[in-house]
């Protein structure tokens, strides 16, 4: 699974990167610093394996992951190719979601391209390139299947109705992921693979004055998005960063503690791309490996054994589950086993978050 940071240049999308993944791209206070979009494999952060270590004691403890793309920034102009735009939104097509990076901070010495900060109207901008994008795919696509639908076709009429309804809220300037549509419609639309149909994180990047307590910048953006089905977060990249660069965990906990933060910003964001693209965790627990497993929310056993491979879905027979909660009450399988804790279900069962599970198999 795959999120893409985007914005305008210059508003801290590298520096964020930098910060969520041990890779180091460049960062500098010009536009266009990043041409080749970065790509980082980011771990998630889930203190139940540190609660599932304790207990099993294993060789090795193997984390979920996600991708981060740190993608070009974006100018005016960028659907009909400007700058770096094709390609851009070409990178954009390839993620499953959107970290949409707005800056929400003052600083004289860090030079904005539009020349003065309003996130709203970088928000604007973005949305407007993506939005013509869709624009062009949806007219294409709606030429060809209207034809059709004029001789009377059914099907063909369904398809033009869901297209002609999502043209018509582009060109309001919305973005696609607002429509509501049944099951019917919904598998057409998803058919458009639409760029702004894709979940969106709003990544407020404050100074370090405003990291608590927030700004008048959040405060519109809070507002501009009310409406959209997304999520945001506020977080400093440069404290981010400065975390980044300590080495040991107590000097880490030690800035912390001074800035009065929990934890890094970083780690809030990676649970909510997690969360924006409808994932969750489940486990594995052995004395030789513990590892935390990514499905989508819903997933059946059978799904969940297919993560670890193919055969195990082909042949599955049951699944021996623990809840994580009761393996933490009790402090190991065989005594959650010994309190009746542990169930056998069959090809039906939906996993649930934090599921500890052993698979039974034929192949």
């Amino acid at each position: 699974m795959k999120c893409g940071i985007v914005g305008l240049p210059n508003v801290g999308k590298s520096t964020l990167f930098n910060s969520l993944s041990s890779a180091k791209a460049q960062s500098a206070n010009y536009p266009f610093c990043t041409i080749e979009p970065n790509l980082g494999t980011v771990q998630v952060p889930d203190p139940r394996l540190e609660v599932l270590e304790r207990f099993v004691n294993p060789q090795r403890v193997v984390p979920a992951v996600v991708e981060i793309v740190d993608i070009a920034g974006l100018v005016k102009g960028a659907s009909k190719g400007e700058g770096l735009g094709n390609q851009f939104l070409a990178n954009i097509r390839e993620c499953q979601a959107i970290i949409h990076v707005l800056r929400c901070f003052d600083n004289d010495n860090i030079t904005h391209v539009e020349g003065s900060i309003d996130p709203i109207r970088d928000k604007e901008i973005i949305d407007t390139e993506l939005q013509f994008k869709d624009l062009e795919t949806v007219e294409k696509r709606f030429e060809k299947v209207n034809k059709a639908a004029k001789t009377g076709d059914k099907e063909a009429k369904l398809v033009a109705d869901v297209f002609e309804k999502t043209l018509k809220h582009l060109e309001e300037g919305k973005n696609a992921r607002q429509l509501k549509w049944n099951d019917a419609e919904q598998e057409i639309f998803d058919d458009l693979q639409l760029l702004t149909a894709k979940p969106v994180l709003y990544v407020c990047n404050v100074d370090e004055a405003s990291v608590k307590t927030g700004n008048k910048h959040v405060e519109s953006v809070k507002q501009a998005v009310q409406n959209e089905d997304a999520q945001i977060i506020m977080l400093a990249a440069q404290i981010e960063a400065d975390i980044m660069e300590l080495e040991s965990y107590e000097e880490r906990q030690m800035f912390l503690d001074e800035l009065e933060l929990d934890e890094p910003g970083v780690n809030r964001l990676i649970r909510a791309a997690y969360d924006l693209l409808h994932l969750q965790t489940y486990f594995t627990a052995g004395e030789k490996e513990i590892r935390a497993w990514t499905i989508r929310k819903g997933d059946t056993a059978p799904q969940a054994a297919g993560v670890i491979h193919s055969d195990f879905e082909k042949g599955f027979i049951r699944a021996e589950v623990i809840h994580f909660s009761d393996y933490e009450k009790y402090g190991s399988e065989s005594k959650a086993r010994e309190a009746g804790k542990l169930s056998v279900e069959g090809k039906e069962y939906v996993v649930q978050d934090g599921d500890v599970m052993h698979f039974r198999f034929n192949v």
